[in-house]
């Protein structure tokens, strides 16, 4: 049911996502810290899941990584990013696919992606998810991530500009695995629909646990940075200072 629901949003709504240089505020909050935690990509194969249309695949490629494959549920998405990639020219691979089921060798790739995916998916689908993704990694590669931040939703329940989820009332703990719906904004004036299953930052640590990473987890919370308002105090302003993002890195020993 999830997936149904996922690739429908976003085959609706695909076009919206389309851009060549940051919009959504997320582009801005959320997306720079995590390529900042990938370090250094030269020469990496690289896995992104729910890569969308492609905007962080080309990023990475134009960093040095040597091969990246994107996957997305949205036939409309995968589409997008092969119209994008032939007009750059970078040679990434984009095809249609589920991330609880990687149609995909063992062991193939140095580090995979996953930014804002694991939010479109039930506890028990992120489980199989992480399996997955331990199961395609080399010795050695890293899981880095990001979803919206568990507590976001309780610090800012205004469903407001730039970036809202409704819980409709529920606590913390009790819209755990609940699918909420919500809108991040871009500069440009679009709004975008966006989901969130909700889950406890112990829920994310769990999944690692059970798909095989025997570490802990790197954890960095994101929000909106100095820079973020000096570039547009009125987009950024109404969420700076608040939570809007965690990042996860892990290693599989």
């Amino acid at each position: 049911m999830s997936k149904n629901i996922t690739k429908e949003i976003y085959d609706e709504h695909a076009a919206f996502w389309e851009r060549r240089e940051p919009n959504s505020l997320s582009d801005f909050t959320g997306r720079p810290p995590v390529f900042d935690i990938c370090g250094d990509v030269s020469g990496l194969d690289i896995l992104d899941i729910g890569c969308g249309e492609g905007y962080c695949a080309r990023i990475l490629k134009s960093e040095g990584a040597r091969k990246i494959t994107g996957i997305d549920i949205s036939p409309e998405m995968i589409e997008l990013a092969k119209n994008q990639d032939q007009k750059s020219g970078q040679g990434n691979t984009f095809q249609i696919g589920d991330g609880q089921d990687l149609s995909l060798g063992d062991g193939m790739f140095d580090l995979v992606l996953g930014v804002f995916v694991y939010n479109y998916m039930t506890i028990d689908e992120m489980k199989r998810s992480h399996k997955e993704v331990f199961r395609v990694l080399k010795p050695g590669g890293r899981l880095v991530f990001s979803v919206p931040h568990p507590a976001f939703p309780q610090i800012k329940s205004s469903l407001t500009s730039p970036f809202f989820f409704d819980f409709n009332g529920a606590g913390y703990f009790s819209a755990r695995n609940v699918r909420n719906h919500g809108k991040i904004f871009c500069r440009d004036g679009k709004e975008l629909p966006v989901q969130m299953v909700h889950k406890l930052i112990a829920d994310y640590f769990d999944s690692l646990s059970e798909a095989g990473f025997s570490s802990m987890p790197q954890i960095r919370e994101l929000g909106v940075t100095a820079e973020n308002l000096d570039l547009d105090p009125g987009f950024f302003g109404p969420v700076n200072d608040i939570p809007l993002h965690m990042a996860f890195s892990i290693s599989k020993h």
